[in-house]
């Protein structure tokens, strides 16, 4: 990650820390001001801070995903830069405050991000058929594999988020079952232009 990236979340973490107390977070942790912050006011992500739309997120995966912010289980990697950022904001949220924050996201509007990523899709392909075992034909997820739906997601998330897995820093603690998983997988893809090319075929996907 760049200075300017790392200045950037930095700066958004402080400015959460000068807009919401530790009471106020504990006590009101889907406030708009809480995750609108730094994944925008209609829930579409936001590139600067590597934040993921959260609109149209499986509310399964969602849950899980904050649990295990909350419990260490993801973001804890000292490269995870991303995931730093994250951990302390779901740290202090109760069961009741995750299941409010998974409703109130399941009522915004899902619409899909905007592609940015362009990479050799036909070679993507090739690589997606090992990923669509669990994330689908279409990316669309399965909840019976723990797979979320990847169509629609900002590429460049999941481009960090695949780099991530290959390289170790995210899916590495002993309790993300399913991160194991994906790490193993994302092996497939053998380097950079392997993901940026998967995820240039996620993009051809209906959304």
């Amino acid at each position: 990650m760049s200075v300017n990236r790392i200045v950037v979340f930095a700066i958004s973490l402080l400015f959460s820390a000068a807009i919401l107390s530790a009471e106020e977070i504990a006590r009101e942790p889907y406030n708009d001001r809480y995750c609108m912050t730094c994944h925008g006011v209609d829930g579409r992500g936001n590139e600067g801070v590597q934040a993921p739309r959260l609109a149209g997120m499986p509310a399964w995966y969602l849950q899980r995903q904050l649990k295990n912010f909350r419990a260490g289980i993801r973001g804890t990697h000292p490269q995870d830069i991303e995931g730093l950022a994250m951990q302390p904001m779901a740290a202090k949220l109760s069961d009741e405050s995750i299941a409010d924050i998974v409703a109130w996201v399941g009522s915004w509007e899902t619409i899909a991000a905007e592609r940015t990523i362009e990479g050799d899709a036909a070679r993507g392909r090739n690589f997606y058929s090992a990923c669509a075992l669990c994330h689908g034909d279409n990316a669309e997820g399965n909840e019976a594999m723990g797979a979320p739906a990847l169509a629609g997601q900002n590429d460049w998330y999941l481009l960090t988020q695949l780099k991530n897995f290959m390289a170790g820093y995210r899916g590495s603690h002993a309790e993300d079952i399913y991160g194991a998983q994906m790490r193993s997988m994302v092996n497939t893809l053998r380097n950079e232009a392997g993901i940026i090319n998967v995820v240039a075929y996620i993009n051809t996907l209906p959304r």
